[in-house]
């Protein structure tokens, strides 16, 4: 893994680990819709709207939510393209262990 492929990983994962975003990406995913506004967003939540689109940037800014204005509101889905990436280098990385060669300690 390049250090650039690292530090994408990392930023994804980073918005991610936050258990409020966490839960954003699945209310997203499992909309059988597959987009969800907002608003209906928000309502899943006990925070301020500013605070749920301060999650809604991150994420977007991760690349694991895309986004489409219409008209006042805005529609999130779920980058199914960036999630497949994540899992392939996490699965790229367990098929590495204990195969080919490390960096050595000095």
């Amino acid at each position: 893994m390049t250090a650039a492929e690292a530090a994408d990983l990392a930023a994804a994962f980073k918005a991610l680990a936050d258990p409020v975003r966490l839960r954003i990406a699945s209310i997203v995913a499992c909309c059988p819709a597959g987009e969800v506004c907002m608003g209906e967003i928000a309502a899943e939540f006990s925070v301020s709207g500013p605070t749920i689109s301060h999650h809604l940037r991150k994420l977007r800014e991760a690349g694991v939510l895309s986004s489409e204005r219409r008209a006042t509101e805005v529609y999130y889905r779920v980058r199914s393209d960036r999630l497949d990436a994540l899992i392939g280098q996490l699965s790229a990385m367990k098929a590495m262990l204990g195969q080919g060669s490390c960096v050595t300690p000095a």
